[in-house]
């Protein structure tokens, strides 16, 4: 069968599994306000069959924390067995799983009858989003050359909002229709992009390192040739990857076999716990918060009706746009000074927030406005639009930094041995913050208030703190150069060269040698010698 060896498009394919993950959030955020939503999964006290009331209070704070939290819970369990998936049958072929699944929670979700038929569904697909999430940026790191690495798997980040903005509208518009028809055509419509995954993906070839990992040389150098040769094997990069992954794969076999506790060893564990707290980190942020529950946000700030929608949407614009910046110049501006400059940005707004609505809101009527208990606060006027100008500068200052560095981050962090595994570990811890945080604000709204974003804010100040101290560099280093970086026998035992001293490569096998030169480190013709200061070679460490 035909494959295509253009990087842009295999990255286009493949990333239509994190867009799956953006319609989720979307299919829910903008549904759990309309009417339809409310009165058919009602659970009182008000709306037809409680009392009189024509409006409907929907499902209670604690359980529709459960419908939203229960995909996350589903991603949990998916992203771990993710790693078994990827190591038996393959990159592209996990994601393929994963795209069946999606179809499968999608037709459960578009026919549900009650809650626990939603909760079923909305539980498969996040499994089909846990295999995607974690496989799709392993899958094109391990195919983009080291230049573009960051670019192409911050796309991931990008279809993400992609997925948010299209199923929002999508959503809002269907909300204009009479009945049951208002969720369940967009719960249907979700189905498709998974659909052009599928088939997508039939057109794209197979990661070379996991090729290489279980024998398959000659189609490993196909692929390569394919993608970065442009039909010549002796091309210079080619030969220089071939090289190195042959070096990688040699190494790891003269080790050991590979099982889960080797994410446990002394010398995994510190690479762990960084990858995780990035993706740990990232929930803590609040985003994927004011994702789900915006409009409880707004309908808090004084809006109403139509209106909450529609000023709901323009945050998923601005995600959107906000987020291109980071896909042509992650590279250049590395990891950990997104990561350090989101944090201060996202605690500023969050801490304004909290501050405005401290200051010049009150609590709600009991039972919360318009019936929902969340919805437990009012702002007005002048402060209730600051509220909202804070929430878009928040979603602005993610989509740029903490938004597309946990999805490229994690998966520069692993030698080629542990890294589905690994990843899929990172990716699971993901999903059970988001499974937390999506149970735990409906009733912190409803109990707490305001002092939601204190908490989130406290977070983001230690995050801050956490990466100046933890987070070493990967921008523009080959995953090999990575894994020397943490075996530096000049730095701290375990943690390798200090993180703070670590700096962006500018110079990579797939370029000619940069003339801007990083801080000090002289980087030599030969592939091997492209090491940061003071790191072994490979042939030291065998």
């Amino acid at each position: 069968m035909w494959q295509s060896g253009n990087i842009y498009l295999i990255t286009a394919i493949s990333v239509i599994g994190g867009g799956l993950f953006g319609f989720d959030i979307a299919s829910m955020s903008a549904i759990i306000s309309t009417d339809a939503y409310l009165c058919y999964f009602n659970e009182g006290p008000d709306g037809p069959g409680f009392n009189d009331s024509t409006t409907c209070s929907g499902p209670r704070s604690n359980t529709q924390g459960g419908i939203t939290a229960s995909m996350a819970g589903g991603s949990w369990l998916g992203a771990l067995m993710s790693g078994y998936i990827t190591d038996r049958v393959g990159r592209k072929s996990a994601i393929q799983v994963g795209s069946i699944i999606w179809m499968i929670g999608s037709i459960l979700c578009c026919a549900s009858q009650n809650i626990a038929m939603l909760i079923v569904g909305r539980i498969i697909n996040g499994i089909s989003v846990g295999i995607c999430s974690a496989q799709v940026p392993v899958y094109i790191s391990e195919l983009a050359p080291p230049s573009k690495r960051g670019r192409l798997v911050g796309t991931q980040q990008w279809a993400i909002t992609w997925g948010i903005m299209i199923m929002f509208y999508i959503s809002y518009g269907c909300s204009y229709i009479d009945g049951t028809a208002a969720f369940r055509l967009p719960w249907g419509i979700q189905m498709t992009p998974a659909i052009i995954l599928f088939l997508g993906l039939l057109f794209l070839p197979e990661s070379p390192r996991w090729l290489a990992k279980h024998g398959h040389w000659e189609q490993a150098l196909e692929v390569l040739t394919l993608v970065h040769g442009h039909g010549d094997e002796h091309n210079k990069f080619v030969s220089r990857e071939m090289e190195e992954i042959r070096n990688e794969v040699e190494f790891d076999r003269a080790n050991a076999d590979v099982t889960w506790k080797e994410l446990l060893k002394p010398n995994m564990l510190n690479r762990l716990h960084i990858g995780m707290f990035t993706q740990i980190w990232a929930q803590l942020t609040g985003m994927n918060v004011m994702m789900y529950y915006i409009t409880y946000v707004f309908a808090m700030a004084g809006l109403k009706g139509n209106n909450v929608l529609l000023s709901s949407s323009i945050q998923y614009i601005i995600n959107v746009v906000m987020t291109i910046p980071a896909l042509i110049w992650l590279d250049r501006w590395g990891r950990r000074t997104p990561l350090l400059v989101g944090a201060v940005l996202m605690m500023t707004w969050l801490f304004a927030v909290a501050g405005i609505m401290a200051t010049y809101g009150h609590a709600a009527p009991a039972g919360g406005l318009n019936g929902i208990a969340a919805e437990s606060w009012i702002t007005s006027g002048a402060p209730a639009k600051a509220i909202i100008a804070c929430s878009y500068l928040f979603v602005a200052s993610y989509a740029p930094t903490w938004g597309p560095v946990s999805w490229v981050y994690p998966p520069e962090l692993y030698p080629l041995r542990v890294r589905g595994k690994a990843v899929a570990v990172c990716t699971s811890a993901n999903w059970a913050f988001n499974f937390a945080l999506g149970y735990f604000v409906p009733p912190a709204f409803e109990n707490i208030k305001w002092q939601v974003y204190i908490i989130f804010g406290v977070f983001c100040a230690s995050m801050f703190v956490h990466v100046f101290f933890m987070f070493p560099e990967t921008a523009g280093k080959s995953l090999e150069e990575v894994e020397a970086m943490f075996l530096d026998p000049k730095g701290h035992k375990y943690l390798g060269t200090p993180p703070w001293r670590t700096s962006i490569v500018r110079r990579t096998l797939d370029m000619e040698p940069s003339k801007e030169g990083v801080a000090g480190v002289e980087h030599k013709e030969s592939s091997e010698e492209m090491m940061v200061p003071g790191v072994m070679k490979r042939e030291d460490i065998v």
